[in-house]
């Protein structure tokens, strides 16, 4: 039974209160705001064109607030990289050698830089950091260098960084049967366990750049210790490697006959210097450039590097091309032991003015290159000056008639019955045989008998230049951060693993 005293009985709580307006009217009732109206007043009386005038200032204060907003905002933050994401590279070539005492080819070494870390490791600025190293000490005569290793550098298996690694990575590149291109950096060099986490290094005498050879990738030793040197080059690890570098093997696709295609690297957790913020990294592997530039073309990679210059015009508008000077220098050179023609210092003296330099780099290289008249780099060596060499085949023939050397059949010259006729040796690249092309008919219009021989990069290292079987070589020399001339010119360096291609030595020098 209801109870008409409860107030909840009270029907009037439930129905609308004519006097009282709704929430919905109260929201959508009409309000006068101060000054508003004598606005529209002002702009009623506006004629069209100065209503028009008003509304495109007002445009423009808009537009202009904006971009002082946008360029404040500039002015006041800092952008800064995230961490993930990954990269696609295109590469010529298969590596056959993730390792830092064999690494050969442009695969080869680009992998190995990303998967080991040495002692040092170099900056983009040419300068040296600690790697693996937590500390460094360097004594009084500059001989004797002492690294203390980090506590947590570790390989990529999870196995800690020890001395013995070092000690082990040290003695195989010094052991001739390896057959390192790395070799040349540690003749001589001792290398000694202090503690586990220790390494004494003893040079045979002060060499400033050593640190650049500390960046040497350090190999783990339990891998390695126990495969014989005669298997060293064929070992799996060369091709599925474990460094400790910032990114480890996480995935090898092969082909049906085995050979790698493609490479992906993932960010090694662990890395001394931190974690990169590149999450993932992958390389796939071409034949040749036309293969690359196509994969480039349908966006199946996303970078490239070491383009052809005759093929830079195959890369489309937008894109964004990188140009720097390569610390590298590419020259003939002689090796008089192989050819008695070339012993004759006029012999190399006109066919070296005979070279138009310029027109080479032209024709070949498409003007990506720069003239050098020595066997250095310019400044090189600070306070030294070189005078261009003017190209001039009647200079070079007028030194070659006064040496002795006559024109006879064919239009060969020759002197005392010794032809001048020797051969020109060099890499399939397409730059380094169309320059060693370039080059022989230029020679050869000054009566010289002139072949040219053209090796693969690899048969060319292992079967000419390494036991120095050339006459005349063009190849290139990578000088590197240092610019040490030591192990190009120097007279012990002319045999193998030295890199005197010229087999140069003179008392006086």
């Amino acid at each position: 039974m209801e109870n008409p005293s409860d107030p909840h009985n009270d029907a009037s709580l439930f129905e609308p209160n004519p006097e009282k307006p709704s929430v919905a009217a109260r929201l959508f009732a009409m309000r006068s705001i101060p000054g508003i109206r004598l606005l529209e007043e002002m702009l009623n009386a506006f004629s069209a064109s100065e209503r028009a005038w008003l509304y495109g200032c007002s445009i423009v204060m808009g537009v202009s607030a904006f971009v002082l907003l946008g360029v404040l905002n500039a002015n006041v933050t800092t952008t800064i990289p995230s961490a993930g994401g990954s990269l696609t590279e295109g590469v010529v070539g298969t590596p056959r050698f993730i390792n830092p005492l064999l690494a050969q080819s442009d695969p080869d070494r680009d992998l190995t830089k990303l998967v080991y870390s040495g002692l040092m490791r170099a900056t983009p600025n040419n300068h040296f950091i600690k790697d693996l190293a937590a500390d460094v000490s360097i004594s009084e005569d500059g001989t004797t260098y002492t690294f203390i290793l980090r506590d947590d550098a570790m390989f990529h298996d999870g196995t800690l960084v020890s001395a013995d690694d070092v000690v082990f990575t040290i003695m195989m590149a010094q052991n001739p049967d390896v057959k390192s291109p790395r070799r040349a950096d540690w003749e001589g060099v001792a290398a000694e366990t202090v503690d586990v986490k220790t390494v004494r290094i003893t040079l045979p005498h002060p060499y400033a750049p050593f640190f650049e050879n500390a960046t040497l990738g350090i190999l783990p030793k339990h891998l390695w210790q126990n495969v014989p040197i005669s298997d060293f080059p064929f070992n799996q690890l060369n091709t599925s490697p474990v460094g400790s570098g910032p990114y480890k093997m996480r995935k090898v696709q092969n082909d049906s006959t085995g050979t790698p295609e493609r490479y992906t690297l993932t960010a090694f957790s662990d890395f001394t210097l931190g974690k990169p913020l590149l999450g993932t990294i992958i390389f796939d592997f071409y034949p040749n450039e036309d293969d690359l530039l196509t994969a480039f073309s349908h966006g199946t990679i996303e970078s490239m590097a070491g383009v052809a210059p005759d093929n830079m015009q195959r890369i489309g508008e937008n894109v964004h091309v990188v140009r720097t000077p390569l610390p590298r220098i590419f020259g003939v050179f002689f090796n008089q032991t192989k050819s008695p023609a070339l012993m004759d210092g006029s012999v190399r003296k006109a066919l070296s003015i005979a070279l138009d330099r310029e027109s080479i780099i032209s024709d070949n290289l498409l003007g990506y290159g720069i003239a050098v008249n020595e066997p250095v780099l310019p400044d090189s060596l600070s306070g030294t000056t070189t005078a261009p060499i003017i190209p001039s085949v009647d200079e070079a023939n007028a030194i070659l008639e006064s040496a002795g050397w006559k024109k006879g059949d064919g239009g060969i010259r020759a002197k005392k019955g010794q032809r001048l006729t020797f051969s020109i040796t060099t890499a399939d690249t397409p730059e380094l045989a169309g320059t060693a092309d370039a080059v022989a008919r230029t020679w050869r219009a000054l009566g010289s008998e002139v072949t040219v021989r053209v090796f693969s990069t690899s048969d060319l290292t292992n079967t000419v230049i390494r036991p120095r079987d050339y006459q005349a070589l063009l190849f290139g020399e990578v000088i590197g951060r240092s610019r040490d001339l030591f192990a190009f010119w120097h007279s012990s360096q002319r045999n193998d693993p030295g890199l005197n291609l010229a087999l140069y030595a003179s008392v006086k020098a």
